[in-house]
C-alpha cells in the first residue's frame, strides 16, 4: 500500500496523469503537506456513479480555496504483486502545511463534497505525509 502512495506521488510530480488530462485547476505539487485519498465505490462500474463522483470532485477542486496540488485519478491494472489497484479513485491534494490542510478539512467547498459524494463510496482510505527537506 505505501509503495502504491510513492509510486501515485511520483506520478503526480513528474507530471504524468492516469485518468484525468492536465487542465487549469492542476497545480504544482506542495511538498509541505501531502493528503492522500482512496475511494471505494458501492458500485464502481456504474458509469452514472462515476459522473456523479468525478463531478463532486472537480466541483471541489475547483471552489477549494487551500488545496495546492490537485489530482485525482483511476488506477491502472496492476501488473505487479505490490501495487495496489482495488481503490476506484484517488485524490491527491497537496498544501503548505498541516494548518492549510486543517483549514481545508474545515471549508464549506470540502464539507460539500462529502456531502455530495458520500453515498457513493463504501470506504475511504487516507495516506497523509508531511515533506521532509533532502
Amino acid at each position: 500500500m505505501k509503495k502504491t502512495i510513492c509510486i501515485i506521488t511520483l506520478l503526480v510530480i513528474s507530471g504524468t496523469t492516469f485518468g484525468q488530462a492536465a487542465d487549469k485547476h492542476m497545480k504544482n505539487l506542495d511538498p509541505g503537506f501531502v493528503h492522500v485519498v482512496n475511494f471505494w465505490l458501492n458500485n464502481p462500474d456504474n458509469k452514472d456513479d462515476q459522473k456523479q463522483f468525478e463531478k463532486a470532485l472537480k466541483k471541489l477542486m475547483k471552489k477549494s480555496k487551500h488545496a495546492n496540488t490537485q489530482y485525482f485519478g483511476k488506477p491502472p491494472t496492476a501488473t505487479r504483486d505490490v501495487v495496489d489497484d482495488s481503490f476506484t479513485y484517488t485524490l491527491i491534494v497537496s498544501f503548505k502545511n498541516a494548518k492549510e490542510q486543517e483549514k481545508y478539512q474545515k471549508e464549506k467547498a470540502h464539507e460539500n463534497f462529502i456531502d455530495e459524494a458520500q453515498s457513493l463510496w463504501k470506504k475511504v482510505v487516507v495516506y497523509d505525509s508531511e515533506g521532509i527537506k533532502l
